[in-house]
């Protein structure tokens, strides 16, 4: 993969090429970071990633987040008087320390908002990792999705991709 594949054919690669890799060796996939995609992956077998994603959407303004749509974008007007954190279960030190609102207010002015919301981004998609690797010990990874993508999409409007790569490895979604 190259990037930009639509995610019908980047799953299946994903799925083809994980198939051919050691089981008991780790299996890398660079350049993928999306929330979905960092799950959906996981259940096809790959152990580890690494991307800017957190990081860029950062840059402009924009927190990840475990409920409906999976992020919020801070410069919207709504957050201009939202006095609480990213997240309420976060315990990054951007979480614990600034609000909603103070992010807003200096998300368009000020270099150190960037910094303020990598750090929650970051630690954002390591717990989701954490969560991940605790259901696949635990022998819970098809609840584990399915509630996962249940609280992303409350609508149950998943990406078909997903319902279809999911499904290729016994996790039905619908």
């Amino acid at each position: 993969l190259s990037g930009g594949e639509e995610k019908d054919t980047f799953w299946r690669i994903v799925a083809v090429s994980a198939a051919h890799l050691p089981e008991d060796k780790p299996r890398y996939l660079m350049g993928v970071g999306h929330q979905v995609d960092l799950v959906v992956c996981a259940a096809l077998g790959v152990d580890m990633f690494d991307c800017v994603f957190p990081t860029r959407t950062a840059r402009f303004g924009t927190a990840l987040v475990f409920e409906a749509g999976g992020e919020l974008n801070l410069r919207k007007a709504a957050f201009e008087t939202d006095f609480r954190p990213i997240s309420d279960t976060c315990p990054c030190s951007t979480c614990r320390h600034y609000t909603r609102a103070y992010l807003h207010s200096i998300v368009t002015k000020e270099p150190s908002a960037c910094h303020l919301i990598t750090v929650h981004n970051v630690c954002h998609q390591l717990t989701l990792m954490s969560r991940v690797r605790a259901a696949v010990r635990e022998d819970k990874l098809p609840g584990f999705i399915q509630q996962f993508m249940a609280t992303l999409h409350p609508d149950k409007q998943y990406p078909a991709w997903a319902v279809n790569a999911l499904d290729s490895v016994g996790v039905n979604l619908l």
